[in-house]
């Protein structure tokens, strides 16, 4: 039933009531106005709500109908199968309404609006709504200061969301909207530029005055429509036309555009001083203002680079920036944001790949310039331009100032690291470059170093060894000679990578570095933390004979009273550890102390990153140590105690699951000891119930695995464990791999008993997979299929019929000839086939003749003329080439077995039969591949001799003891040719006096007949 205007006063009641923190009144609430939402009359129930006068002050109410007012657009507005959703006559109504409401005074309630009117645009614009920005424009002709806002708030979040939409038709429905409205919001934007600046004229900072209160609000609203107008030409340069790296045209507002906003960050930023005490909200404006400008103009340079570089725009941008950076006002200086934005254009500008000189040449065309020509022109013309402005005084000056004022710690900075020294190494070095001012001006120098090596390497030199000289390492005060070799160590780590070339490791860690941390003074860990970014990442250039010193040094570090300190050791020793020179035997004898460093500090630190970081330590010298067992108790202690913290915490749980896959797999056959912690883990990862299923089943999956594949003998939890898998792969197919890995450990390791138990689950789950994955996944799957067989031929069979079914219709289609993943489909299964014609041949015969199997063929559209066990001959003998030395095995065996059939077929077939087994016979069977051998011996490597075998060594003994491997094809070929014969008489005689004769002579070759 439909709501209408007299459901006005119980709307405003079930809406007041959600709102209660009395549950008992509003959970009924929320449940009734769940249950109307789909009802017709709703939103419309909801918009008389939000533009209701008289409810004008109750704006909680009306936020709230806002809100359930979005999330019916969300559900409804499109219809849909499983509702009617909101009818057409409501939807004109609703659009309307909201365009009539448009002076809202309440800013939240204005937000919501534009959001209202931007997602119904999403759907309705232009089809159903096409008049929407020609009312928009029309209103702003005749509007107020406040109603023109809460247009541009409209305006602003429309474009944001109609620019997200990336079909064609829709990128030229923007474009269209962006040459109607550019040039109207452009020119508003410049008037009110100027208001804005004749206004701030007549403000005087610290007097007040009512009159001057209410012009300054108009002019504060009068700002704030300037900032979303600046948004709103911003979304229209960037999404309003093709990148021009990309069309290769000139982008015209490109030009109008850039130099003015750059005019109004010049006139805005004496502002910034004068009125950073006294007019807290106009400080606020010109911060905001100035840091959006030059956000927009690096927005510009990256959307179109070719235009931007013209000279009227990248020079002054440049100099402005680079002029800023090295050589800003006193005030200026704090005011980060703004030099961060500064410091991202330079570098953006920097390492813009259209304006580096193109390496690869291109036929010119006869009739004009290709694309690639006319790029590379505007790049060696913006190339030079950029070259003139960065001459090398200039690039010296700013990598100096870089080092030396914007690397150094400030007052702020020591405090804060005292207060918190683990926070403080998270946001040095962990947090977003473009958040803070100091990773920013490290993420500019390292382009700029990379840029001019040759020219800067000397002057980083210089600077360190200065800074080395004037603060030796027995100083303790913190002083700025410390300060600045700190500065200058991170400096000289960052671009290890050319450094290098003139820095010689060795002397660098033997004269200095490890004389820092001879001082154990507690100023020093100011030093000691750089020290540990050094050693971490010149780990490329540590060569043998100081590998020892450097890991008996980051162990040091490990041990620092510091927190940063301890963090900053942790990170560089992953790097060592990782890194394919670690030398094991200098670090064996550090491993204790290590591990017991890493259990102490994962207790410590407080923080979520932190205890990844050390857990990642962890986990990596699980994964590159041998001696792991003999610590194997704590480290089960260690895992089980961090579990049991890290409830709700799925990102650490991840790397927890990682760290005890990596475990087990050093534990290889002694993975039982850590079964008692490990398998609840396992049980609750691999649960699809749990309600961290979503992050931790891969990993749980994986873990999975690597537990079957060493385990020395199948356990009752383990065994009880496989119907998840079942579950798991009807949800979904995302873990196929890992999931076919898993049911053949479960094969080798379990054997009969694993069988007897769960051969419906397994059923089940092989039916769902065949026939419903690609080719991909076939091949991942058949594999398993095949070993299944191998181990019980006898039992496996009878209950994956239906599975063996769509094998034989995979086998019968056609549309291979081109295809090499449908040869191999197609191949695989046939193999599998063949082995159960070999190791269970009656029932094959049963199989293929069962009506259910000619049913599922007539399905496909697949026209079977004869026998179906005589098509598959035709398989056989087809792609025998496409198999593996094993399979030809098989397929010559299931030929020979035909021979033994009362069908007269049987004979028009001989010669290829024959031919087929005399080529495989001949070839031999080389069971043992290389890449098998090279598998034992790795898979060997742990394990000694007499130990447990692993799941490699288990699944090589099957491949051994396989009964094919016992039988001989050339006594079966003898054998059955015999049967043959006496079963066809001179029919046989006379289908053999037809072979041909080169064919005749190699079959008595390989069957050794006289």
């Amino acid at each position: 039933m439909a709501l209408s205007a007299s459901d006005l006063p119980m709307m405003y009641t079930l809406l007041s009531n959600s709102m209660s923190g009395d549950e008992s009144v509003r959970k009924p609430a929320e449940a009734a106005l769940s249950q109307s939402e789909s009802r017709p009359g709703f939103c419309s129930c909801l918009m008389e709500v939000i533009t209701a006068k008289d409810l004008a002050s109750q704006v909680d109410v009306r936020l709230m109908a806002s809100v359930y007012f979005k999330n019916s657009i969300n559900r409804y507005w499109r219809n849909r199968r499983d509702s009617s959703g909101i009818s057409s006559e409501e939807k004109v109504h609703l659009r309307k309404k909201l365009l009539l409401h448009l002076r809202e005074e309440n800013y939240q309630i204005a937000q919501m609006l534009a959001v209202l009117i931007s997602k119904i645009a999403r759907f309705d614009y232009p089809r159903e709504w096409p008049e929407l920005f020609s009312v928009l424009a029309q209103q702003l002709q005749v509007a107020d200061v406040l109603t023109s806002h809460r247009i541009f708030m409209i305006l602003f979040r429309t474009l944001k969301e109609l620019s997200s939409k990336r079909l064609t038709a829709d990128q030229r429905n923007f474009a269209e909207i962006s040459s109607h409205l550019f040039d109207y919001s452009w020119h508003l934007w410049q008037s009110d530029v100027q208001t804005i600046l004749r206004g701030l004229s007549t403000i005087s900072p610290s007097y007040n005055s009512n009159a001057l209160e209410q012009h300054n609000d108009e002019l504060y609203l009068t700002c704030e429509r300037w900032l979303l107008c600046v948004k709103i030409i911003r979304q229209l340069i960037i999404s309003g036309f093709q990148s021009d790296a990309k069309c290769i045209q000139e982008i015209r507002p490109v030009k109008e555009v850039s130099p003015v906003l750059l005019n109004a960050i010049q006139s805005f930023l004496p502002y910034y001083s004068s009125f950073q005490k006294g007019r807290d909200k106009f400080w606020d404006f010109f911060k905001r203002a100035c840091t959006k400008l030059m956000k927009v103009l690096i927005a510009i340079q990256g959307r179109h680079p070719y235009t931007f570089g013209d000279k009227c725009v990248l020079p002054p941008v440049m100099d402005f920036c680079l002029n800023k950076i090295t050589d800003p006002e006193p005030d200026i200086l704090s005011f980060e944001q703004f030099l961060i934005q500064c410091m991202v254009m330079v570098k953006s500008l920097l390492e813009c790949k259209e304006y580096k000189p193109s390496l690869t040449g291109r036929v010119m065309d006869e009739n004009g310039l290709t694309l690639e020509q006319m790029k590379k022109n505007i790049s060696n013309v913006v190339g030079g331009v950029l070259t003139s402005l960065l001459p090398n005084e200039r690039i010296v000056l700013l990598c100096n100032v870089l080092i030396r004022r914007y690397f150094v710690l400030t007052a702020a900075d020591l405090e804060e690291w005292y207060q918190n020294p683990e926070s403080f190494h998270h946001e040095q070095d962990m947090v977003q470059w473009t958040e803070k001012l100091r990773p920013c001006a490290e993420a500019l120098y390292i382009v700029l170093f990379e840029n001019h090596s040759q020219l800067l390497a000397p002057v980083v030199l210089s600077i360190l060894r200065e800074a080395m000289n004037s603060c030796p390492a027995s100083v303790t005060e913190i002083t700025p000679g410390l300060l600045l070799k700190d500065a200058a160590y991170g400096a000289a780590a960052y671009v290890y990578y050319e450094l290098s070339n003139y820095l010689s490791f060795k002397d660098w860690f033997n004269g200095a570095l490890s004389l820092e941390l001879s001082n154990d003074h507690s100023n020093m860990h100011i030093i000691h933390r750089k020290v540990a970014l050094i050693l971490g990442q010149w780990v490329s250039e540590i060569k043998d004979d100081t590998k020892r010193a450097v890991y008996c040094a980051l162990i040091k570090l490990l041990l620092n009273r510091d927190l940063s300190v301890r963090l900053a050791a942790c990170r560089s020793l992953c790097l060592h550890i990782e890194d394919a020179n670690f030398s094991e035997p200098d670090f064996s004898d550090l491993l204790p102390i290590c591990w017991d460093s890493c259990f102490k500090l994962v207790e410590e630190v407080q923080e979520f990153d932190s205890k990844v970081q050390v857990l990642n330590l962890i986990s990596i010298l699980i994964g590159h140590v041998n001696e792991v067992i003999p610590y194997a108790d704590k480290l089960v202690h260690f895992f089980h105690k961090v579990w049991e913290e890290s409830s709700g915490e799925s990102l650490l749980q991840i790397q927890l699951l990682i760290a005890l896959r990596n475990f087990v797999v050093a534990l290889g056959y002694q993975s039982p000891k850590c079964y008692n912690m490990l398998l609840p883990i396992l049980q609750r990862g691999i649960d699809i119930n749990s309600p961290d299923e979503l992050n931790l089943l891969e990993d749980s999956m994986l873990l999975w695995e690597a537990t079957l594949s060493h385990a020395p003998a199948m356990v009752p939890q383990l065994l009880a464990y496989f119907p998840c898998l079942l579950e798991i792969m009807e949800r979904s197919f995302d873990h196929l791999q890992v999931a076919v890995n898993i049911i053949e450990g479960y094969i080798i390791l379990g054997g009969s008993d694993f069988l007897s138990m769960h051969a419906s689950s397994v059923a089940k789950l092989l039916d769902l997979v065949v026939g419903n994955v690609n080719d991909r996944g076939l091949l991942t799957t058949l594999p398993v299929i095949d070993v299944l067989i191998q181990c019980f031929p006898m039992e496996v069979p009878l209950f994956i019929t239906s599975t063996l079914q769509k094998l034989i219709v995979i086998c019968l289609s056609g549309g291979d000839d081109r295809d090499p993943s449908k040869t191999a489909v197609k191949a695989s299964s046939a193999a599998i086939l063949a082995r159960i014609l070999v190791m269970n041949t009656n029932y094959l015969a049963q199989l293929t003749s069962e009506p259910s199997v000619s049913l599922l063929l007539q399905q496909a559209g697949i026209p079977i003329e004869e026998n179906i066990l005589l098509c598959l001959i035709d398989i056989w003998l087809d792609k025998v080439d496409n198999v593996s030395s094993v399979q030809k095995k098989i397929f010559g065996l299931a030929l020979s077995i035909i021979l033994t059939m009362r069908l007269p077929q049987v004979l028009d077939k001989l010669e290829q039969i024959l031919s087929v087994c005399t080529s495989v016979i001949l070839s031999g069977n080389d069971d043992l591949t290389e890449e098998e051998s090279s598998g034992d011996s790795m898979s060997s490597s742990r394990y000694h001799e007499g130990t447990i075998p692993s799941k490699e060594l288990r699944r090589r003994q099957i491949k051994f003891s396989d009964p094919v491997n016992q039988l001989s094809l050339e006594m079966s070929v003898r054998d059955n040719l015999q049967t043959c014969a006496a079963l066809h008489g001179k029919a046989f005689d006379l289908a053999m006096s037809r072979m041909d004769g080169s064919t005749f002579i190699q079959l008595k070759h390989a069957l050794k007949m006289p």
